[in-house]
């Protein structure tokens, strides 16, 4: 019996996990702080940037308004994943849309008190933050443009929080935040195609609904294209280190992926495109520590003051 209830309880945390996108988290909290470190903050010892508490509280407070957007989000389209991710969704159903909605608001909750340890901005901010998830989540998805617009908007929205924090505006800062935000948008309307079909069913006004599936791809590949605008302003204006390696890398992965798109039709196949952008992102937050590799070693020496 008490071996059936631990399986219980864990099967629910697990359950938890998916919905709140668990996986996803630290890796955003890796790059804010990678951000803050090689970008936002140079001329500060790393590890002093590792241990600033407020920080710290920023880069929680942003993880828990990322969990909670995840619940509401989750709560929103729970028809539509029943088409669309049948095994995740049966996974996510065994917490119900009652306790759902309790961890969304008490997270909430924690957030703005975490957020009033700061100032008042940044209470202002979480609290926009906190809003637009919910106006995407409830509204704007289920609309074509704008509803991707705001989606990359909100996903790139974290690391502005930062940015504010440190009151760091260099130009280069913002062609890292384009490329990343095409990035997103890029994702995002790939995975409109790799919904498609519960998106249909559910009467969501997404561009592949609206338009089809080729204005969806010319979109996309209009958007790659743009990605080389940043990229290139970042490795032949500003000065990003070896991180140039990267770009030089992402852009043979971006070749490789309108190709494969333009060759998808199956639910399939646009999810590994996801999974390939997913990784071209990720891969972008830990080379982050190749614009300024000697950090690690000399200067700030931080692995030797660990």
């Amino acid at each position: 019996m008490a071996s059936r209830k631990t399986r219980l309880v864990l099967m629910k945390t697990l359950s938890l996990f998916s919905v709140v996108r668990g996986y996803n988290i630290p890796v955003i909290a890796l790059a804010q702080y990678l951000s803050a470190i090689f970008i936002l903050d140079k001329d500060s010892r790393a590890l002093d940037v590792i241990l600033d508490p407020n920080l710290f509280i920023i880069v929680l407070a942003s993880s828990l308004t990322i969990a909670s957007g995840y619940i509401i989000n989750n709560f929103y389209d729970a028809q539509k994943d029943l088409i669309n991710r049948p095994k995740k969704s049966m996974l996510d159903r065994l917490v119900s849309q009652k306790t759902k909605l309790q961890v969304y608001f008490v997270l909430n909750f924690i957030v703005t008190l975490l957020a009033f340890l700061i100032s008042w901005r940044a209470v202002l901010f979480f609290s926009t933050y906190i809003f637009l998830i919910w106006f995407y989540s409830h509204k704007l998805k289920k609309y074509p443009v704008i509803g991707n617009l705001t989606a990359a908007f909100l996903a790139v929205l974290p690391f502005f929080g930062i940015l504010m924090y440190f009151k760091n505006f260099y130009e280069v800062i913002f062609a890292h935040a384009t490329f990343l935000y095409l990035l997103i948008l890029t994702r995002e309307l790939i995975k409109d195609l790799e919904n498609l079909t519960g998106d249909l069913a559910n009467n969501y006004r997404t561009i592949p609904v609206m338009f089809g599936e080729k204005v969806s791809k010319q979109i996309i590949t209009l958007l790659t294209f743009l990605t080389i605008i940043p990229v290139y302003l970042l490795i032949d204006v500003y000065s990003v280190g070896y991180m140039d390696i990267y770009f030089y890398a992402g852009m043979i992965v971006i070749i490789y992926f309108l190709f494969q798109l333009w060759k998808a039709e199956t639910q399939k196949q646009y999810l590994q495109l996801h999974n390939i952008l997913k990784l071209l992102i990720v891969a972008g937050v830990f080379s982050i520590i190749l614009i300024e590799p000697s950090v690690l070693v000399h200067g700030r020496k931080l692995l030797s003051v660990i």
